[in-house]
């Protein structure tokens, strides 16, 4: 798989309501995984979406969440921009640009999904998530 760019929308415990009806609008096949699939299933927040995507026919690709119980969700600025694929250094290369006069939010570093990701803020103000999928072997 080659590198993919797209937007990320954060959502406050509706990912699953707002995940579905951009699928009713834009058709295609949407995903959806739980923090309770990574983490503990009785947990509060189990049933909120940890990541959610939608591809469509159209070549579109949307990617959206629940907000993590501990993080701040503001509207109007609860869009990032996703790096993902399985080229590792290049998506290093990215992150190392990227986070180059910024802040790091999430290191780059292997998640319990096993992919490694790292989320940071650009010197522009601008979120990132990289995410670089796990070698399959």
């Amino acid at each position: 798989m080659s590198s993919r760019l797209n937007p990320y929308i954060s959502f406050t415990d509706n990912a699953r309501q707002a995940m579905e009806f951009y699928k009713d609008v834009l058709g295609g096949t949407l995903t959806l995984s739980t923090f309770g699939e990574f983490g503990d299933k009785d947990g509060p927040g189990a049933d909120l979406i940890m990541h959610g995507m939608l591809e469509t026919p159209a070549g579109f690709t949307l990617m959206g969440a629940d907000t993590p119980p501990g993080m701040e969700h503001n509207p109007g600025t609860n869009i990032a921009v996703s790096l993902s694929g399985d080229d590792a250094d290049e998506l290093r290369g990215y992150w190392a640009k990227l986070t180059d006069g910024g802040a790091v939010a999430v290191p780059l570093e292997k998640q319990m999904w096993g992919d490694e990701f790292g989320m940071c803020t650009d010197k522009f103000g601008i979120g990132w998530m990289v995410n670089i999928g796990a070698q399959q072997g």
